[in-house]
């Protein structure tokens, strides 16, 4: 019996393996993209074990500009059709813009804006024609303002949730939904390592949001096709 399958990016850790847990969890199966291949066999069998899923693994940088293609292809040639896709892959830099080096500055726009246009860029046209489909892409609180400090990362975000409002507006009658999630500062690997890295971000326990609740907001909006979740 076929099942739904969703593409999950940035699965291997944080909000990424939070959502392929929600997706598994409700039966989908699991397509889990990001560089780390052993951690994501590691989350594979453990979605196989709890849920009784088909998951399969794609190792990937997808800040690589072929990278989106290749992967695309790989589906494609494993006859694997994905109904969801969860651009979730993304880095952040916490410092003062000029403090920070020219290429860190182009490795957020490479993951954060380049990859995740060439992921919707790939599977977006494919679920048009079978007129279903869902997206959620993850962005951030930090999207709605300028964040001095986070000036690059917040500024990628909000391309982000623009982005997702128009083809909102586009897929309107397609039978596809686009959603853009935007939690605040959530319990990830990726706040509590830009926390150690800058002494300058100093974050109040009670602000950091739980990384399950997050997903569930996620997974529950991007089912319901909703344009925007700030979860909390």
């Amino acid at each position: 019996m076929s099942r739904d399958i969703a593409v999950i990016t940035g699965a291997s850790s944080g909000i990424g393996e939070a959502l392929a847990g929600e997706f598994a969890g409700a039966g989908y199966d699991l397509v889990l993209v990001a560089r780390s291949e052993d951690k994501l066999r590691a989350l594979a069998r453990q979605l196989r074990s709890e849920h009784g899923v088909r998951t399969h693994v794609e190792a990937a940088d997808l800040s690589l500009r072929s990278a989106a293609r290749k992967l695309a292809i790989a589906l494609r040639d494993k006859q694997l059709t994905p109904s969801v896709l969860v651009n979730n892959a993304g880095v952040l830099e916490h410092g003062r813009f000029a403090d920070m080096p020219a290429n860190r500055h182009q490795q957020l726009i490479d993951l954060n804006i380049s990859g995740l246009t060439s992921m919707l860029a790939q599977f977006l046209p494919g679920m048009i024609e079978r007129q279903h489909g869902r997206v959620l892409n993850v962005a951030s609180i930090a999207a709605f303002q300028p964040v001095p400090s986070l000036a690059t990362y917040a500024a990628t975000k909000a391309y982000v949730l623009s982005l997702t409002e128009s083809l909102s507006e586009e897929l309107r009658g397609t039978g596809v939904t686009a959603t853009a999630l935007c939690p605040g500062i959530t319990a990830t690997n990726m706040v509590s390592g830009a926390q150690e890295k800058s002494e300058g971000l100093a974050i109040p326990e009670f602000v950091i949001g739980d990384v399950r609740d997050v997903a569930r907001s996620g997974y529950r909006a991007c089912m319901k096709g909703e344009v925007i979740c700030v979860p909390g």
